[in-house]
């Protein structure tokens, strides 16, 4: 068997230190010139761009084409929002309000443990009322009248589907590409596509907001925002909403700056002698971010002031915002990281698992988002920022269009749904106001232009810049993909 030359570059233990071969030498220059030349036309991108596939200085691959989108705000409803509830009209259903589900609609579907059991799957029509919003002429549940004025702005997708009908894969689907836990999430793979802008603060962000409603909260685990196999320095950096930002950022008392320096460099003198003898990955790791948490000592304090927002920015994103924890204060920040060059901020909102008391609970979450939406769509678009984010709103799957457990007009409550759901983006190269995708008249089954979650990750990846078939990293001997090995494929129709 031949030996192969870039072995030096694929194995990152102690052959990662090796020379390279004469020949992988000679490749790597192929081309050099001609590089050199087409940098100056393609622009700003232009480095990235040639070395797409490739690390650059800072670990980052680069883009494979120019990017619509350079950070994003990831916004997940913990437990599936109804789609019935929110999105999803379906006016005529007052007609069949506690009749059974016809059989021909459910077509032995799966079911939960939860419903599987019953006896009966009686139709719940939402009790909310809903209008008509922008000149899309989305209809949105009045609970929502902030969102309701950027309606313009959003991209409606009212067919996405998953196969995973239980919490955790589905989250773990939603976040990883993969049901099984243990995998990069999108927020570690923008991470390690396209590095930092800001090597004061990191790449990657992750906040779990505190919804004014606790009564059914669902376990959020800090695997769906792991590196996975990726490197750790990928991980989402997990932002507190109160109290300190960061466990440990401040020095210990009698410990000063210039004293914290010098045990630093200590040890980052003892991890290189290690880096070097054993070539680990994590031992760079851990070095990057020792020197990323000193740099954060000056660079957060200035971040998280957010007495220094003028009152103009509470009243885009409402008086929640001042109150450390809530929705609205997690969104405010994530606009302030993205101001400041972090590239993906992950906020997480809770207490979207709607069993039951539907008619008491989604009142408090509405109220907990909407204003803070919509101020976060008003006020990116304002900076002239909203082009250049991806804004993404959504949970991990749908709600039954039957009820679990007692029906009444004014209460009901909604199992867990995969056929079907809605989300919503907004900017980052989206289609403003465009509505996609249809339900059957029960909001059960998707009757026009589906969209898996491999499409829906394949497209993201598109608007940062990235072919999702090309976006690999091996591991266990295989290039593994967020989209995994299955068919994905761009959902153009949501593109502006």
């Amino acid at each position: 068997m031949n030996a192969d030359p870039d072995l030096s570059e694929r194995v990152p233990q102690r052959e990662a230190h090796v020379l390279p071969s004469r020949r992988a030498w000679l490749r790597r220059g192929l081309g050099m010139l001609g590089g050199a030349a087409a940098s100056s036309w393609l622009g700003p991108y232009g480095g990235r761009l040639l070395a797409a596939g490739r690390e650059g200085a800072d670990g980052a691959r680069g883009p494979h084409f120019v990017p619509k989108a350079k950070h994003v705000i990831y916004l997940h409803m913990v437990g599936g929002p109804s789609q019935l509830d929110l999105f999803d009209h379906k006016p005529e259903l007052a007609e069949w309000y506690d009749k059974d589900l016809p059989e021909s609609v459910r077509a032995g579907q799966r079911l939960t443990t939860m419903t599987s059991g019953q006896t009966r799957f009686p139709i719940a029509p939402s009790k909310y009322t809903f209008t008509r919003r922008g000149e899309c002429g989305m209809w949105m549940n009045d609970l929502l009248p902030h969102l309701g004025k950027v309606a313009d702005d959003l991209c409606w997708m009212r067919s996405l589907y998953t196969e995973a009908i239980n919490h955790e894969p589905a989250m773990s689907q939603m976040q990883t590409g993969n049901q099984v836990t243990g995998r990069p999430c999108l927020g570690a793979w923008v991470s390690y596509a396209l590095g930092s802008l800001n090597r004061d603060l990191p790449t990657f962000v992750v906040m779990v907001a505190t919804p004014s409603n606790r009564e059914q909260e669902q376990a959020i685990s800090g695997r769906v925002w792991s590196a996975g196999f990726l490197p750790g320095i990928h991980a989402g950096v997990s932002f507190r909403t109160q109290g300190d930002p960061i466990l440990f950022l401040n020095n210990p008392a009698g410990v000063s700056s210039e004293a914290r320096r010098i045990t630093l460099d200590g040890i980052a003198s003892l991890n290189q002698i290690a880096a070097h003898r054993f070539g680990d990955p994590e031992t760079e790791t851990r070095m990057g971010q020792y020197e990323m948490a000193y740099r954060m000592q000056s660079s957060v304090p200035e971040l998280t002031a957010l007495e220094q927002e003028p009152r103009s920015t509470y009243a885009l994103y409402g008086e929640d915002a001042r109150k450390p924890g809530t929705f609205a204060n997690s969104v405010l920040m994530a606009r302030r990281l993205v101001e400041r060059g972090v590239r993906f901020v992950q906020i997480y909102h809770n207490n979207w698992d709607h069993h039951a008391n539907v008619g008491g609970r989604m009142p408090s979450q509405c109220k907990d988002i909407d204003q803070a939406c919509g101020g976060l769509i008003a006020d990116l678009k304002q900076r002239g920022m909203l082009d250049e984010t991806l804004v993404i709103w959504g949970g991990e799957f749908g709600r039954t269009v039957y009820s679990q457990g007692g029906l009444s007009k004014e209460n009901y409550g909604r199992d867990h749904h995969p056929r079907c759901f809605t989300m919503w983006m907004a900017g980052g190269g989206v289609k403003a106001g465009h509505i996609h995708g249809e339900t059957d008249d029960f909001s059960y089954n998707i009757v026009k232009d589906p969209i898996h979650i491999r499409d829906f990750h394949a497209t993201i990846l598109h608007q940062l810049g990235f072919d999702h078939e090309r976006l690999a990293y091996r591991y266990q001997g295989l290039d593994t993909r967020l989209t995994g090995v299955e068919e994905a494929a761009v959902v153009r129709a949501l593109l502006a």
